[in-house]
């Protein structure tokens, strides 16, 4: 199998709750005012637990319809999704997954902790206990010395961190997240990124990540999942294997290989040496 090749869609007969994610002939349709628009359609997609996985492709192409679909927080037109074998209605009321935007999304007028909190106060986590949660997760993410500061006294990348942890706050067993980083500057990014895949290693929380970023997805992920221009269909998995996520891993030969390789499917073709003449 090489690394250009696009693989079969994923398809397995059994629900499995090793299995974080299944979506079968997934597609959702949008009404307007002009007419029916086909965001997604045949969108086959296995994610097994504890693996990270990253959405990219042209924008439109409904990489955040997709994930909007796993979080229930949209209802898939076609095909069916599960989260561990439930339902996505379901594994959203029994928090199977925390959510992240490219927003942080911080309530202004709470603390770094009271904003962890969040989560477990809406679901009446004892108050030592939901103590001791936070204090877990700031250690986590890197900010217990900030746990008492407002939103408005942290740098974006702080924030980030801060929306990480609470996403993280209930134990889910999936991690959602819609270009999380996108509006922070490179050396940011870089460093959250390196973050990322420590908490989610500690954690051994699965991620379905969206980005378009082609260095930022091969870094982060097992699998890359390369869409197609609307209506969004998986026309692609890149496999990355490539071990360890350090700093040196960005200037390492297999590193550039996957770069190019997910670089070639998004643009449907693989480069050949009079392209580049």
């Amino acid at each position: 199998m090489t690394l250009r090749q696009a693989h079969e869609p994923d398809r397995q007969a059994a629900a499995d709750p090793a299995t974080a994610v299944r979506a079968t002939g997934v597609g959702k349709t949008f009404a307007t005012r002009t007419g029916e628009v086909i965001a997604l359609t045949g969108v086959d997609l296995a994610v097994a637990a504890g693996e990270f996985v990253s959405l990219i492709g042209p924008s439109g192409c409904g990489k955040s319809t997709l994930l909007r679909l796993i979080a229930d927080l949209d209802a898939a037109s076609t095909g069916t999704l599960e989260i561990f074998g439930k339902p996505a209605a379901r594994a959203r009321v029994d928090q199977d997954y925390g959510i992240a935007f490219q927003q942080a999304g911080l309530l202004p007028w709470r603390t770094v902790a009271a904003n962890i909190a969040l989560p477990l106060e809406l679901h009446r986590v004892a108050r030592g206990e939901r103590q001791a949660r936070v204090s877990e997760l700031a250690e986590l993410v890197g900010l217990s010395e900030f746990v008492d500061r407002y939103p408005d006294q942290l740098s974006g990348g702080m924030q980030q961190r801060v929306a990480i942890a609470r996403a993280l706050a209930a134990r889910p067993r999936l991690l959602l997240m819609d270009e999380p980083f996108g509006a922070l500057d490179e050396m940011t990014r870089e460093y959250l990124q390196s973050e990322l895949v420590r908490i989610a290693a500690e954690t051994g929380a699965a991620v379905v990540f969206v980005t378009h970023s082609i260095p930022e997805a091969v870094f982060l992920s097992d699998r890359v999942v390369v869409m197609s221009p609307r209506p969004g269909r998986i026309t692609t998995v890149v496999p990355t294997a490539l071990g360890v996520r350090d700093e040196a891993l960005r200037e390492s030969p297999a590193y550039f290989e996957r770069v190019t390789a997910v670089r070639e499917a998004l643009h449907g073709m693989p480069r050949t040496r009079a392209d580049e003449r």
